[in-house]
């Protein structure tokens, strides 16, 4: 286990190796198996799950995956709504979504469209999320506004690239 140092200043210091670090080393020391433990310097607390919250949100860039409108909804929820948010729908939707591309592999050789790119997903789940309440966040959309004509030219050429892929990859070949 190592432990990193978190000072004031956001500075991250690795005790393992004397010296002071980046969130982005802190990801390559998790990527290489390494356990780690974050603690305030001056308090002590264990504030490893903040940290680790922030270099996904940050250095992975996912808050820009997230719509703002959810985001708005999610600081509304109270804290039992959202613990149980994070820990039940997302820990559900990770595991769904690791087993759906766990099972693609092992058909891959018997249906070559299984690898069709798993960005093709975002695309199902833009419009999806079209219907959703947080698509708003005053929970009302305009009658029969399901999507706008950005959303919809940019699933039109999402769907080209498909077509394209298909074209390439469809004619029974089973490579991996």
């Amino acid at each position: 286990m190592i432990t990193i140092k978190k000072y004031g200043n956001r500075r991250l210091y690795d005790t393992s190796r004397s010296r002071y670090i980046t969130l982005e080393d802190l990801v390559e020391q998790i990527r290489a198996g390494h356990e780690v433990r974050v603690v305030d310097v001056k308090t002590k607390a264990d504030l490893t799950q903040a940290t680790l919250a922030q270099v996904i949100l940050e250095s992975r860039r996912a808050a820009g995956l997230l719509p703002v409108p959810l985001l708005i909804q999610l600081i509304r929820m109270g804290d039992d709504a959202l613990a149980e948010f994070f820990g039940r729908i997302l820990s559900w939707a990770l595991e769904g979504y690791l087993q759906m591309r766990q099972g693609a592999q092992v058909i891959a050789p018997i249906n070559p469209f299984v690898q069709l790119p798993f960005f093709a997903v975002n695309a199902i789940g833009r419009v999806l999320n079209s219907f959703l309440p947080w698509q708003d966040p005053t929970g009302q959309r305009p009658a029969g506004q399901v999507v706008n004509q950005d959303d919809v030219q940019e699933l039109r050429q999402e769907i080209e690239e498909l077509k394209q892929w298909v074209k390439q990859h469809g004619s029974g070949s089973t490579t991996t």
